[in-house]
């Protein structure tokens, strides 16, 4: 990763303050994108001038995004679980912290490459699962029965970006997150190459699927059935590869310029809203996880979440942890664990 790139992230990133966006940081992070994209794109006279309203707009929805994301970080261990809501909600039992933490190859490299830290700070990245189910609930005075509730739950934990500090940690998050969105310039790139390569297969097909039927059409006929005959098969195997032809033209051209490029970059970067978003949802759950509303008496917690989307199919509730390393189980520790799952 460029140097520039970096100081990209840490601008944006680094730290949650607003500013005015210029021209030299639409420039450093036009040429950031360009470099991960297709470096050729600086060939292309004006592409910086091309690109800038696109990057002015992600730069500026980054910016909002950066200064929103969970501004402290919570210590994750097992007395946590006991004294902390969000880590009691997000964790089914104290055991399941370690396991947790054990199971981060990057965290665990980390401290390995870092024996003077004593912590290390990183994103936790988990799915929010709700469940409806029936089950007994009190009310007033009353037990009643088979009650509809609603469980909240969380799993598919990651650790993320572990770092000396929480700054740190945070670009390592926003480093990812440009990442992601270059990645998303390069998957239209090579989804037109495999559209490509898809309507060439079926343009062969289809040509081979006509020498047959004009092979056909002067052997030996069908003695029976009431089918499409030869000519009106051949008829329609013809337009479909005439408009087969077509888009296989279109989509064999799609690249074959450096504005095209600019303009996939522009598709993505342009509308940053459309493609990393991040939500706050608020929750009250009992101690047993049954999501509950004010009114309900008994022990329950208030949780403000943070949601992250990225693209399609990248959603996850995230907050930001404090993991004390003698936290962190022996790797044979993870291995017992394993075997006495099996």
């Amino acid at each position: 990763m460029s140097s520039l790139f970096e100081r990209v992230v840490s601008l944006l990133f680094g730290a949650p303050k607003g500013g005015d966006v210029d021209r030299s940081l639409v420039d450093e992070t036009t040429e950031a994108i360009v470099e991960i994209v297709e470096p050729k794109v600086r060939l292309r006279s004006g592409y910086r001038d091309k690109l800038a309203d696109s990057v002015q707009r992600t730069i500026t929805h980054l910016g909002d995004l950066g200064r929103t994301l969970p501004q402290q970080a919570l210590t994750l261990s097992r007395q946590a679980w006991a004294d902390d809501p969000y880590v009691r909600a997000f964790f089914a039992a104290a055991a399941d912290v370690p396991i947790c933490i054990g199971r981060c190859e990057e965290l665990r490299r980390f401290f390995d490459q870092h024996p003077q830290c004593t912590q290390a700070y990183a994103l936790l990245g988990m799915r929010r699962s709700e469940r409806q189910i029936l089950a007994p609930r009190l009310e007033g005075d009353e037990v009643r029965q088979d009650v509809a509730q609603t469980t909240v739950s969380f799993g598919g934990y990651r650790l993320l970006a572990p770092a000396a500090e929480l700054a740190q940690a945070r670009q390592g998050v926003g480093r990812r997150i440009m990442q992601r969105l270059a990645q998303l310039v390069l998957q239209r790139v090579a989804g037109i190459g495999q559209q490509t390569q898809d309507l060439q297969m079926r343009k062969a097909l289809l040509g081979v699927r006509l020498r047959m039927l004009r092979a056909g059409r002067d052997g030996m006929q069908p003695l029976v059935g009431d089918g499409p005959s030869f000519e009106q098969q051949i008829r329609e195997v013809e337009r479909e590869l005439k408009e087969t032809g077509a888009e296989y033209a279109e989509a064999r051209g799609a690249l074959a310029t450096l504005d095209d490029y600019i303009e996939h970059i522009n598709a993505v970067f342009g509308e940053p809203q459309a493609h990393v978003s991040l939500q706050r949802t608020l929750l009250r759950v009992s101690r047993m996880g049954v999501k509950v509303d004010e009114a309900s008496g008994g022990e329950t917690d208030g949780l403000e979440l943070a949601e992250l989307s990225i693209g399609d199919g990248l959603h996850a509730t995230i907050v930001f942890v404090r993991i004390p390393r003698d936290e962190l189980p022996p790797q044979e520790d993870l291995l017992e664990q394993a075997q006495r799952a099996l």
